[in-house]
């Protein structure tokens, strides 16, 4: 028979926003305790849990504070100092994800690379080390470029159909790659043990807004045919096979018109893809993660009702202590549940909170989703 003492563990999670912050609220569940490591003090995540370190993600001496007064370290950023997290994984401290598999992913060169070595499919790319118009056309229009390091939320990619557009082009080491004229984007999560155990949860759909790659709005389940989900769930779970994965992974796909589908990126975390996991499934993305990462059994991904997502971004033109509108009438609307950060202030598009709205049938759930977007602003106490 099982028996713990409490703390199940010490958590140690480098990052102390959004996602940690709900991290924080997961480990709570289930018996563990968390310290946060992120350079501004009463971080969303410290909030929750109760204890922070106050210093950079690069520190060396500070992430080695953190894995000293923890039995597991975790993440919930990307942009981490790995040389030092493969020195304590070397002196026999758990971190999960492996710091070896952050650094193959930090840079979309080498995890371009990897997947293309083990044969998931993903659109061709060629390294670009120099941006210039020569290189672009002999790779051809259209085409996506893409940052090697520090991109995410949209930053760090550029998609350039033709010649004209050149100056819109990043001027930093990079890839590009095909541009693909996907007849749905996808994502699924996927989480896998330290026993090598996986569940992968039902594919979501990913709505854009128009010119941008900012997520406008995420439906769950994707409308897709049993056969294209199914596909979908066993290219993910090969995908985090083959980067040797721990922990929860958000693996973002094209659905292609032809009905096939091409790995676009891989993130080595808990991802906004999975936020209506939090009510709509049996376990959330954010305890499945620590199970994951603490070595005890995952949990079921099961669905148990539809549901849309919004991400609740700053209004432009404010900055400040954050202001919320809206929100009453909202949440006066059946099914909705928001989700606040705590985050101390707001700027232009910086994501303040969500929205999950349940509700039996999608498109309901879609349509409330919209008329939510349209009610909660938030703004803050100084112009922009």
């Amino acid at each position: 028979m099982d028996r713990f003492s409490l703390p199940i563990a010490r958590i140690g999670i480098i990052g102390g926003g959004q996602l940690g912050r709900m991290m924080a609220k997961a480990a709570k569940r289930i018996g563990c305790t968390c310290v946060v490591l992120d350079p501004q003090p009463g971080s969303p995540a410290a909030q929750i849990a109760g204890q922070q370190i106050v210093g950079h993600y690069h520190d060396p001496a500070k992430l080695r504070e953190l894995a000293d007064a923890c039995d597991v370290l975790t993440f919930d950023i990307e942009d981490i100092g790995t040389e030092t997290l493969v020195e304590l994984e070397q002196e026999g401290h758990a971190i999960y994800p492996a710091p070896g598999v952050l650094a193959l992913i930090q840079d979309k060169l080498t995890q371009k690379q990897a997947l293309e070595a083990a044969g998931i499919p993903t659109a061709p790319f060629v390294p670009m080390p120099e941006p210039t118009p020569e290189a672009f056309a002999a790779f051809g229009y259209p085409l996506v470029q893409k940052a090697r390091r520090g991109g995410y939320d949209g930053r760090g990619v550029s998609i350039i159909k033709r010649p004209e557009d050149f100056d819109r082009h990043l001027p930093v080491p990079s890839l590009v790659e095909r541009f693909v004229p996907a007849r749905k984007e996808v994502a699924v999560l996927v989480a896998r043990g330290r026993d090598g155990d996986c569940r992968c949860y039902p594919p979501v759909e990913m709505c854009f807004r128009a010119g941008e790659n900012v997520l406008d709005m995420l439906l769950a389940p994707a409308a897709i045919d049993d056969s294209e989900a199914e596909a979908a769930r066993a290219l993910a779970v090969r995908t985090v096979e083959a980067l040797g994965g721990v922990g929860v992974f958000g693996v973002e796909m094209f659905l292609a018109e032809d009905g096939s589908l091409l790995v676009n990126e891989v993130a080595p975390r808990t991802h906004n893809s999975g936020h209506h996991t939090i009510e709509a499934c049996v376990t959330d993305q954010f305890e499945q993660h620590l199970r994951a990462v603490v070595g005890l059994p995952l949990g079921s991904t099961d669905q148990l009702v539809p549901a849309a997502m919004i991400n609740l971004l700053g209004a432009p033109g404010y900055r400040g202590r954050p202001v919320i509108r809206g929100m009453a009438e909202a949440l006066a609307i059946p099914g909705v549940c928001v989700h606040l950060y705590g985050k101390a202030t707001t700027s232009p598009f910086r994501k303040m909170g969500h929205v999950t709205v349940l509700d039996t049938d999608i498109e309901q759930a879609r349509e409330k989703a919209l008329r939510v977007r349209e009610l909660i602003e938030i703004t803050g106490e100084e112009q922009a």
